[in-house]
């Protein structure tokens, strides 16, 4: 079973590499659910690890049905992931009555392999507020998409072991990852239900010397001097259950 490690920077590329993670999924914000991440830190995550990288394309954060101008300028990012030779995009869009919104899921795909016939597609946790989920496999598969993110549609995997083996038995072409809430424990259960790989954070508060009081964002409770650190240790314990 494929081990996928969601990071925030090139050390955490680095991070993953040495711990035994199969390939990275890099996004900025992973507090806020993960955002598309800068081109200068795609450049250097690149350079720091040999793993195949996955970019997520999201450009904002909150609900994932887009208008017309938030659609226009993820292809744009789309178009620029692709220049920078990235493996794969991963990416999703939801209809407002909660289907998946295959239409603007194909324009995202078309942005990316016109430049980049190559790119892995996958469809990310999108899925799991999918009214459709399951039966939208078989829709996305016809798209070209490779692989689907999905918690089966509970808050953590754990929780959807029962969902995520219907995805599997559906046979729908399509490769499942178990991702949402994922420990190193949950990985035995979530390899039973038959998914091909598990996606986790495997994060770690930083420590920091600053005393910052004030909060800069507008988040409750925010602690100013919180950032996110992949940890080594736990991407290995992670791999170690998924050989």
């Amino acid at each position: 079973m494929k081990l996928e490690i969601a990071i925030a920077s090139a050390a955490g590329a680095a991070a993953a590499e040495r711990g035994g993670a199969d390939r990275v999924e890099l996004c900025s914000g992973l507090e806020l659910g993960g955002l598309t991440p800068s081109a200068g830190l795609i450049e250097a995550v690149l350079e720091a690890t040999n793993l195949p990288v996955q970019v997520l394309l999201r450009p904002r954060p909150g609900d994932f049905c887009y208008s017309e101008d938030e659609l226009r300028t993820a292809e744009r990012e789309a178009r620029s992931l692709a220049h920078q030779g990235v493996t794969g995009v991963v990416l999703g869009a939801l209809l407002p009555g909660g289907r998946v919104d295959l239409e603007t899921t194909a324009r995202l795909i078309s942005a990316v392999r016109t430049i980049r016939p190559g790119a892995e597609i996958v469809f990310h946790r999108a899925l799991d507020q999918a009214v459709d989920a399951v039966e939208a496999l078989e829709g996305l598969a016809a798209l070209g998409v490779d692989r689907v993110l999905t918690s089966g549609q509970a808050s953590r995997a754990a929780g959807g072991v029962v969902c995520l083996a219907r995805m599997v038995a559906l046979d729908s072409g399509i490769e499942i990852m178990a991702g949402g809430g994922v420990a190193p424990k949950d990985i035995p259960a979530l390899a039973e239900a038959g998914v091909a790989a598990v996606h986790l954070s495997a994060k770690r508060k930083a420590t920091t010397a600053s005393s910052a009081a004030l909060a800069l964002g507008s988040a409750d409770g925010q602690d100013p001097n919180a950032y996110f650190l992949t940890d080594e240790g736990l991407v290995r314990q992670a791999a170690n259950y998924c050989r």
